[in-house]
């Protein structure tokens, strides 16, 4: 039996952390699996990129290293993401092919899709007019992929795809108010309010729309792709549309984990970004109309559990 030597970039992050957890329970003989983090290489370096493919010879990859952030940190560095993740992506993309990579999955994110569409958002709208202005930048560098996906498809018959996941959270998230999406952003400001008997703040008015996925369900979900999933298109990660919250009943959630009682202010002077992002999971229900996501409450209360229990480690943005 043929080994997969399965290297994923971005190892250490958010969804790296939870293919992992998923992957430690989950082991198989013809797998070796290979999780990078900046340390292995500076991804942004072409030459340190193919020296790490040289390395290890993968004969899959999860693609996961990517410049991200949340609204605030997208609005004050669109160039910066713009910049980074093209040239990350392409050293990826090109290292890949060079190096006769079997499978390559890529991650996108529902944020990408058109600021003014109609909804539910499905794989067939991606390119269907430009994103949100707030983090434009990202989302075409993250669009490209999908293109160089088909085009190094049609060239060189390369089994190159992506996924597109809603907003996701759980264990090892960036946790830092000024960086972090927005599920990291609440918890940190909730444990903060608690713990000095300070107001709880939410930017903007809480009337936007997401759908959140935990990042263990996310993990199950791409080591799925990568074993079972053959079509170059896209495929959405995201639980049901009647699963879409608030982020003001997101964070009623976060602070009823915490069991706050204090104040809670809305800074309605902060943009709320694009109000909904609905996206469809029926491609998803197709090939696995069984699967089960962890509940958000469920999710929110296990995270907060992880980030109380690992303030040491846990990327908060405090020295």
């Amino acid at each position: 039996m043929e080994k997969k030597v399965v290297l994923v970039t971005g190892g250490s992050g958010l969804v790296g952390k939870g293919i992992q957890t998923v992957i430690n329970s989950d082991k198989r003989e013809d797998e070796e699996w290979i999780f990078l983090s900046s340390k292995d290489a500076n991804l942004l370096s072409e030459e340190e990129t193919f020296a790490v493919f040289e390395k290890y010879k993968p004969t899959h990859v999860i693609h996961l290293a990517a410049l991200v952030g949340g609204l605030f940190a997208n609005m004050s560095r669109n160039s910066d993401f713009f910049r980074d993740n093209m040239k990350m992506n392409d050293n990826i993309l090109e290292a890949s092919h060079k190096n006769k990579v079997k499978k390559l999955v890529s991650c996108l994110s529902t944020c990408i899709f058109p600021d003014k569409t109609s909804y539910p958002i499905d794989e067939t709208m991606l390119h269907n007019g430009p994103p949100h202005p707030s983090n434009a930048a990202f989302s075409y560098a993250k669009r490209v992929i999908d293109l160089q996906n088909k085009k190094c498809n049609e060239e060189h018959g390369c089994m190159f795809t992506s996924v597109v996941p809603c907003n996701v959270f759980g264990p090892h998230d960036n946790f830092d108010p000024l960086h972090a999406h927005v599920m990291g952003a609440l918890i940190n400001r909730a444990y903060e309010a608690k713990k000095n008997d300070t107001a709880f703040e939410i930017w903007g008015t809480g009337a936007a729309q997401r759908q959140f996925i935990y990042n263990l369900d996310l993990a199950k979900l791409f080591i799925w792709v990568l074993r079972e999933y053959q079509e170059v298109d896209p495929i959405i990660l995201a639980p049901d549309e009647a699963d879409e919250v608030s982020i003001k009943d997101v964070a009623r959630m976060v602070l009823d984990a915490f069991d706050f009682k204090g104040d809670v202010k809305f800074l309605t002077d902060k943009s709320d970004g694009q109000l909904k992002k609905t996206a469809s999971n029926a491609k998803l229900r197709t090939y696995l109309p069984q699967f089960q996501f962890t509940t958000t409450r469920q999710a929110i209360r296990d995270t907060v559990q992880w980030y109380v229990d690992n303030q040491h480690t846990a990327r908060t943005g405090r020295k």
